[in-house]
């Protein structure tokens, strides 16, 4: 009896290592999905944040730009001993989205058993906006870190009376904030759930909580110049339209792979392996679904109920380790270690087939890397000058620069990283005043001096191109040279007086 006894102990314990080293290849590959774009050229705004940094920590401290001066600290730290190469860069967020899903196993082994904290890392790892802001060169990879260091001191909190650890929870909530503003939005679940987790404890819970307030108000106060300069320019950074319902299925299904962990459920039910006994107690489930679904639901409700269009993906990033843990939840009314298994591999298969064969994923946003070397093929030869629409919508409340103020100026970032050697003139984003000005100037001049020169746009400024062919038809011909990456180039040439004779 104790020799069959002693048999099944070490067949379960080897099954288990079986499982877990099967969790561990899963867990590979969905962190492998990140990879796959990391040579993808640096897109606009990535560009902005090396633009923030080429003037050294002095030009940081005089930075008025809404993105995080404490990032762009760090990323000129790293630019000086790494370089700027685009997989250089690239690494300087990877190395912070892993610590991110490292924390965020940690905060779920204290809530969950630890297949289910796997669960709950894979599908984090999985997530479509987490894949793209891992390789993103901005500060999304910094916030959701001091967002999971956050979710894992208050999860510590449960059963830890330290005001040291009340100091963490609030300083790492303050840091998250001061990486990015918008991720704001997950403060009153903190808030909710702290109360609900300490309120009964008397003189603990206060002593608890002012630390934490204390903390957060300290480590908050950079950001306070940062919050009103985006109050009193909201309309200046609007550039998305207003999201349908629909949408929000898109970030809580994580694009529908989640899914199979329902089909997993459905199939636990038919065999008998569904079970509520596992089910944690009312705060974990409270903790994982408002950590998940309040981000996401003001967001959508700013979005739907003013002007300011914030339901964006790399904004929902914030939600995503809730709901990760709130799936994680769900599997865990699977009775099932092996049916749990097969659900994970089946998600990461899907998703990491996605991933590897999808022609799209192996992009990173619109470049302008392949249109501005269009432009300087072709532009060089004769040394033609370009009007470029900026990408910003911020650029429509500016006056444009010229000359070498333009090296100055955040109109036309890519610039910095993808040179030209002709002439540019910088023109805003949409059709405005200030672009009718400049460009009735330059093609005053033009006429003049009887010049070629060359116009290149996305669909967003369109109407200028438009409104420049428009204007030049008397005396240029006009030819669409192409669209590369999504940007129209234009060709103007001017007529020959007697071609007509």
């Amino acid at each position: 009896m104790n020799t069959m006894v002693t048999s099944r102990t070490q067949s379960r314990h080897q099954l288990n290592r079986v499982q877990y080293a099967a969790y561990a290849v899963a867990l590979a590959v969905s962190i492998s999905t990140w990879f796959v774009a990391i040579r993808a050229p640096l897109w606009l705004d990535e560009t902005i944040s090396l633009f923030l940094i080429k003037d050294g920590f002095r030009g940081i401290t005089r930075q008025m730009w809404p993105d995080s001066p404490a990032y762009s600290y760090l990323l000129l730290l790293w630019t000086k001993v790494m370089g700027t190469s685009e997989i250089a860069l690239r690494i300087s967020s990877i190395l912070p989205m892993l610590g991110a899903a490292a924390l965020l196993y940690c905060a779920a082994r204290k809530l969950f058993e630890r297949d289910l904290a796997l669960i709950a890392t894979i599908l984090f790892c999985l997530h479509p906006i987490v894949v793209f802001a891992a390789i993103d060169v901005r500060s999304y990879t910094f916030a959701v870190l001091a967002t999971t260091a956050s979710i894992l001191a208050l999860v510590c909190l449960r059963h830890n009376n330290s005001v040291w650890l009340a100091l963490l929870f609030g300083l790492s909530t303050a840091a998250m904030v001061e990486f990015h503003l918008m991720f704001a939005v997950i403060l009153p679940s903190f808030l909710v759930s702290f109360l609900a987790l300490k309120i009964r404890e008397g003189w603990i819970f206060w002593r608890q909580l002012g630390a934490a307030l204390v903390a957060f108000s300290l480590g908050i106060l950079p950001s306070v110049r940062r919050f009103d300069a985006l109050y009193h320019t909201t309309s200046a950074h609007v550039f998305a339209t207003a999201p349908r319902l629909r949408q929000l299925a898109s970030p809580l299904t994580v694009r529908g792979s989640a899914l199979i962990l329902m089909i997993g459920v459905l199939v636990a039910m038919r065999t008998q392996r569904f079970t509520f006994a596992r089910i944690p107690d009312r705060w974990t489930i409270f903790l994982c679904a408002s950590l998940g679904l309040v981000p996401v639901l003001i967001l959508y409700g700013l979005s739907t109920a003013t002007s300011v269009h914030v339901f964006l993906p790399r904004y929902e990033l914030v939600a995503v380790p809730g709901i990760a843990l709130s799936w994680a939840l769900v599997a865990g009314l699977i009775d099932s270690l092996t049916l749990r298994l097969l659900c994970a591999l089946a998600m990461v298969a899907v998703m990491a087939s996605i991933s590897f064969t999808s022609k799209a994923a192996r992009s990173h946003e619109t470049s302008w890397k392949a249109a501005l070397a269009f432009v300087e093929a072709n532009a060089s030869v004769d040394h033609a000058p370009v009007l470029i629409c900026s990408g910003i919508s911020e650029s429509d409340r500016m006056v444009m620069p010229s000359g070498a103020a333009i090296e100055d100026s955040i109109v036309l970032t890519p610039l910095m990283y993808y040179k030209l050697t002709v002439p540019v003139v910088p023109l805003p984003r949409s059709l405005n005043d200030e672009a009718v000005r400049v460009g009735s100037r330059f093609l005053e001049r033009a006429t003049q001096q009887h010049e070629r020169f060359l116009a290149m746009a996305t669909e967003y400024s369109y109407g200028t191109l438009k409104w420049l062919s428009d204007n030049a038809m008397a005396t240029d011909d006009v030819h669409e040279l192409g669209v590369v990456d999504g940007f129209k180039i234009l060709e103007f040439v001017p007529r020959v007086p007697n071609a007509s004779r």
